[in-house]
């Protein structure tokens, strides 16, 4: 029984070393990733180019607004740090968590194979659709009148855009590209008779008179969800982050900034009543 007691105590000795404050700490803490964001002084947010009203970049002064942005700043100021912009793609935001470049993203499309790398906050900031904008000519009612050879659809690399137009249309003819202004291009230069988008980006180019915005049947959601790092201690922040989305979708905050950066362009977020993002 002696021999049995003291072989505990030397147990307990050696797990009481490996244990020591500091790790029990690190493994335990659910602030962690904050706490590293608040010593850093600075919230690591990504912007992207050529993706307007959504992100917008003063050419003269080379500041950031639009509603992503913004909402950035909103998180930062939560955390009492200040926001550095990384500038990057929608196709790249997985690369950019796993090198550490960014501590969290907006607006991203729930994906089991980034989800294998970043962790999600299972709260939607808003519920939008996806929309077709249709070239002059061209029309659409449903997905599967674009299940066609004859039929160029365009969407983004990388994106759930992408993902979307080779499933529901594998038939048609894709043509993907880097960013929605290379999309535009295509259409512009008569090279494509459709562009897979978020609503708000299609209620965009419908009123620049690039082509007109259709919701085809049946209507498919797009959930604006939030990203983070997968790092041991990010309990917190998420929790952070999914009250904050919580209430900007049930209090309308998230709609009523969208909605208000489009009034600021004219553009009339009513030819996609389907949508959330419109009040």
């Amino acid at each position: 029984m002696r021999k049995f007691t003291a072989v505990l105590a030397i147990m307990a000795l050696a797990i009481t070393a490996v244990l020591t404050p500091a790790s029990v700490a690190s493994a335990q803490s659910p602030s962690a990733v904050i706490d590293a964001i608040k010593e850093r002084g600075t919230l690591r947010y990504p912007v992207m180019s050529g993706e307007e009203p959504d992100f917008i970049r003063d050419p003269s002064t080379g500041e950031w607004s639009g509603f992503y942005p913004d909402w950035g700043r909103q998180i930062a100021e939560l955390l009492g740090v200040k926001i550095d912009f990384v500038e990057t793609t929608w196709g790249n935001l997985a690369a950019d968590f796993q090198a550490d470049r960014i501590d969290l993203a907006f607006g991203v499309n729930p994906n089991p194979k980034r989800g294998l790398v970043v962790d999600y906050v299972l709260e939607p900031i808003v519920e939008g659709v996806w929309v077709v904008l249709a070239a002059d000519g061209f029309e659409v009612t449903n997905w599967r009148e674009l299940d066609k050879p004859e039929v160029r659809l365009v969407s983004q690399s990388g994106s759930t855009m992408e993902l979307i137009a080779k499933t529901i249309a594998p038939n048609a003819t894709h043509v993907t590209v880097k960013s929605r202004d290379q999309a535009v291009l295509e259409m512009q230069s008569k090279r494509a008779d459709a562009i897979l988008l978020a609503d708000q980006n299609g209620a965009q180019l419908d009123k620049a008179g690039i082509g007109h915005v259709v919701v085809p049947q049946p209507v498919l959601r797009n959930p604006m969800m939030t990203a983070v790092a997968r790092k041991e201690g990010n309990a917190g922040f998420i929790n952070l982050l999914a009250n904050w989305s919580i209430q900007q979708r049930t209090l309308g905050l998230a709609c009523a900034k969208i909605t208000s950066y489009m009034k600021q362009r004219d553009i009339d977020l009513s030819t996609v009543p389907e949508s959330g993002k419109y009040c």
